[in-house]
């Protein structure tokens, strides 16, 4: 394995229509991401954190917002008593550069619009933006709830809180989760039930690639699962798509990064070159299993290739800094790298 000679792909020109520069980072992708950091309080305790997250090895940071922000544009969208100030943004930020932590702002789209019995602001206020308007009430029989995609109105409003995101914290890309999105053919989901799961998909992540990578020239990620076939690769139906959005993946730019997650241990991830293989960068990303996540790091570095990035630890609850900066998939996973790069 030549780790050290995959490296030059972080100076890597991304030259598809429309695209941006790729940005250089000194090493592999050893990337954390973290949610629950929802106001001001929060990130000035996630900022106490970065030195020794930095020392670590963490030079990246996927930070989950969603509506957790003092939106100017849509203030009835904001999430909670207290909100991400455009101050408590801009301090993190600084914090993160200065310790040479590149900082990515998460926001979800399309699905992943409730949790439980609670559905988030954009389809609390606007509930004519929902993809199955009056349908499952207090959210029974179904995961999430998911906006209406045809909606003209909701690209007007979701835009516009992605832009204030971007510019508060000076962001040089944005990630669009785009996961574990299971309505579109639902008999209540009236703008599209009758259509492909593919073109609809791809119509979504086209629209946030026209707005972020075309107008904002900022990068963009997503994860991966709706593009995977689950009858070609059976990793079932929540980390691969039994429910037609998989044909996606050839109607999407290839500029796109894809996070790759799979949480479970395997003896390969054949995911991975597929992305590889159809042209996209790939973060592969794991979660609080050390074992499947040693093993993901480990096939991952198997493959040698120049779009391979590095890897994502996800958390998905927040954590105490002193617990965070001992997580043990990321302190085993970045020692990992280490001794790849050694070799």
């Amino acid at each position: 394995m030549h780790w050290r000679r995959t490296l030059v792909f972080f100076s890597l020109i991304v030259i598809a229509a429309g695209s941006v520069e790729a940005i250089t980072l000194a090493g592999p992708w050893q990337a954390i991401h973290l949610l629950g950091y929802d106001h001001d309080a929060d990130l000035q305790e996630l900022a106490q954190a970065l030195p020794g997250l930095a020392e670590r090895g963490i030079n990246v940071i996927i930070l989950e917002i969603d509506y957790h922000f003092e939106f100017q544009s849509f203030p009835e969208l904001r999430q909670g008593d207290a909100q991400i100030s455009v101050d408590g943004a801009r301090n993190l930020a600084a914090q993160c550069e200065k310790n040479g932590i590149r900082l990515i702002p998460q926001f979800q789209c399309l699905g992943h619009q409730s949790w439980a019995k609670q559905t988030f602001p954009l389809l609390t206020v606007y509930p004519e933006l929902d993809l199955t308007p009056g349908a499952y009430p207090e959210n029974e029989g179904i995961y999430c709830r998911e906006w209406d995609p045809f909606n003209p109105r909701v690209n007007e409003i979701v835009f516009a809180l992605m832009d204030e995101i971007i510019d508060a914290l000076q962001a040089d890309a944005m990630h669009i989760g785009m996961d574990e999105v299971f309505l579109i053919g639902d008999e209540h989901a009236v703008s599209t039930k009758d259509k492909d799961p593919a073109e609809v998909f791809a119509h979504v992540v086209n629209d946030m690639y026209n707005h972020l990578v075309t107008e904002k020239k900022v990068e963009m990620l997503m994860w991966g699962d709706r593009l995977i076939n689950a009858e070609v690769i059976d990793y079932g139906e929540w980390e691969a798509s039994r429910n037609g959005t998989a044909p996606a993946i050839d109607k999407v730019p290839k500029d796109i990064i894809i996070c790759d997650w799979h949480y479970e241990l395997s003896d390969a991830y054949e995911s991975v070159p597929m992305f590889l293989e159809k042209g996209f960068r790939v973060l592969p990303s794991s979660w609080r299993n050390v074992e499947a996540s040693q093993a993901f790091i480990a096939y991952s570095l198997t493959l040698d290739h120049p779009n391979m990035l590095g890897h994502l630890f996800t958390t998905w609850h927040k954590m105490d800094p002193k617990v965070l900066l001992e997580y043990e998939p990321m302190v085993k996973g970045i020692a990992q790298f280490e001794s790849a790069q050694k070799r």
